[in-house]
């Protein structure tokens, strides 16, 4: 098994990223009802698109690298600038605070919030993953599994706190990945580049997506409390 780690790695992260988000919203409607059902439908909600995903990601792999690659890095680069406007975001209520919820959920209305949750971050991570598998299918799953693992692991043990993880830091990493795997492959497309220039070139976007997700944001001293 030929192992591409730069990619394990970027599976790993987007999966952590999505699947952390999808529990905290299953454990807020666990406390929320007081049973199991949020858990069981978030989990059957990643299922439905995390499957097809896969085998889809394995077909794809026997079409021209060339095209593959313009491919790939054209979703990265949507996916990453699109989390780089959800990283500002949550930089911002990291900042000012996380707007509260006035109103609870109960019976089908929290197992169909639940379901739906887990489909919306298993869709946002299979773009990602989609444009992963045909650089290398193994690495791919193997940091698609272990991020799985790993949060679930997490959730169990941190149940009282992974909501407050702060998601704003996670983001601005996992977007500086995305564009840089994006920028990799446009250049990759059309001349040899080693796996070396991966790591200025993160450094760069790193630096880059903090700056602009930080950006005239107040202080926590300075925030307005009616801001949303």
């Amino acid at each position: 098994m030929d192992l591409n780690f730069a990619v394990l790695f970027a599976a790993l992260g987007i999966t952590l990223l999505e699947m952390s988000e999808a529990s905290a919203v299953g454990i807020a409607l666990h406390a929320d009802s007081g049973n199991f059902l949020p858990y069981y439908a978030v989990t059957l909600g990643v299922i439905t698109i995390m499957i097809p995903t896969a085998i889809a990601g394995n077909f794809i792999t026997y079409f021209p690298i060339f095209y593959v690659r313009i491919f790939s890095a054209t979703l990265l680069l949507y996916f990453g600038l699109r989390l780089l406007k959800s990283a500002r975001r949550s930089m911002k209520f990291q900042r000012i605070g996380f707007p509260s919820s006035k109103h609870s959920e109960s019976g089908k209305s929290i197992v169909s919030t639940a379901y739906s949750v887990g489909v919306v971050e298993a869709f946002e991570a299979a773009i990602v993953l989609v444009a992963l598998y045909p650089e290398n299918y193994d690495s791919t799953v193997i940091g698609l599994i272990i991020g799985i693992i790993f949060v679930v692991l997490a959730a169990y043990v941190l149940r009282n706190q992974i909501r407050k993880v702060k998601q704003g830091s996670v983001k601005v990493t996992v977007s500086a990945l995305l564009l840089s795997f994006s920028l990799f492959w446009y250049i990759e497309s059309v001349v040899t580049i080693n796996d070396i220039f991966l790591i200025p070139i993160f450094a760069g976007f790193f630096l880059l997506v903090y700056f602009l997700s930080t950006r005239n944001l107040p202080s926590k001293l300075n925030a307005d409390p009616q801001i949303q």
